[in-house]
C-alpha cells in the first residue's frame, strides 16, 4: 500500500515510526536507518556481537533460513522452544552460554524482518538495543551530525499479525533519539521528540519497568527471566552493528 506523503516526517532530520510500514513512511531520503528490537532480536544482535559473531538477519524461520545457512556457513538460531544445553536462539542468554560461531543465522519476524527490508534502501542500516543505545548515538554524531537519521520501533504483534506497539521498543528507540537531541543533531520530528520523552521518564529504573511491561512479563512467563535482565544492561556495550551484503558486523571491529 503506498504511503501517504504527508506520513513521511520528511522535513525532519530525527524521524521516528513503528514496524514495517512506518519504516517505510520515514525511511525516504534517509541516510541512516536505526531498527530497535529490545526483547530480543537486537539485544541478541548486540551480545552475539558482543562475541565476535557476525550475524546474518533472517525474515524466515523455514527451509530459507536453513539454505541462507548454508550459504554463509553460519549457524542457524533455533526457536525459543528448541533451544537446549550449547543451542543459539533468539534469547541472549543462549548466545552466551553457548560456543561462539563465527557467524549466525537469526531469524526474527520483527527486528529482522525490518532490516532485511531496509537494507537495500538506505546507505547504513544499525540494530540497536538499551545496551548500545550511546555506542550507536556517537556513532551517528561521529558520521555526520547532519545525517538523515530514521529510527524504527519494530514492535510485536497480535495474533492476526497486525503490529502491536510494544514500549520496550519505544524506550530503545527513544534513548538513541535522547543522545542525539541532547546533541542537536539535526530537526527533530513531534514523533522522535515524544519517543526520547518516554526514555527520560523510564531511565532510572528501566530494569524495573521492563519486567513490567507486557512483552518482559510474556517472557518470564514463558521461563525467560534472563533475557529481561540482559536487555535492561544499559550502555554496557560499545558495538555498532552495521549491516553490510546482508550480515550485521560490528563497526569498531573494522
Amino acid at each position: 500500500m503506498p504511503t501517504d506523503p504527508g506520513q513521511s516526517q520528511s522535513a525532519f532530520g530525527l524521524r521516528f515510526d513503528w514496524g514495517l510500514r512506518g519504516a517505510d513512511a520515514i525511511i525516504d531520503g534517509a541516510d541512516i536507518a536505526v531498527v530497535v528490537d529490545v526483547l530480543s532480536f537486537t539485544t541478541t544482535l548486540t551480545v552475539a556481537v558482543d562475541a565476535g559473531i557476525d550475524v546474518i538477519p533472517s525474515r524466515w524461520r523455514d527451509d530459507r533460513a536453513t539454505h541462507l545457512a548454508e550459504q554463509f556457513d553460519a549457524v542457524l538460531a533455533v526457536g525459543r522452544s528448541e533451544a537446549s544445553a550449547g543451542r543459539i536462539s533468539l534469547c541472549p542468554a543462549t548466545v552466551r552460554a553457548a560456543p561462539a560461531p563465527a557467524r549466525l543465522v537469526l531469524p526474527s519476524p520483527n527486528g529482522s524482518t525490518i532490516a532485511h527490508e531496509l537494507a537495500s534502501r538506505v546507505e547504513w542500516c544499525v540494530g540497536a538495543s538499551l545496551r548500545n543505545a550511546s555506542a550507536v548515538a556517537q556513532w551517528i554524531r561521529a558520521r555526520n551530525p547532519s545525517s538523515v537519521t530514521a529510527v524504527i520501533a519494530a514492535g510485536e504483534r497480535w495474533p492476526d499479525e497486525s503490529l502491536r506497539p510494544a514500549v520496550e521498543d519505544l524506550w530503545g528507540a527513544g534513548a538513541v533519539l535522547a543522545a542525539l537531541v541532547d546533541s542537536e543533531a539535526g530537526d527533530v520530528s513531534p514523533e522522535a521528540r515524544a519517543a526520547a520523552a518516554a526514555w527520560r521518564a523510564v531511565e532510572r529504573d528501566v530494569g524495573s519497568e521492563l519486567h513490567r511491561c507486557v512483552s518482559g512479563r510474556e517472557l518470564i512467563g514463558m521461563g525467560h527471566p534472563e533475557d529481561v535482565a540482559i536487555a535492561a544492561e544499559v550502555d554496557s556495550s560499545f558495538c555498532v552493528p552495521i549491516l553490510r551484503d546482508g550480515t550485521f558486523v560490528d563497526w569498531t571491529r573494522r
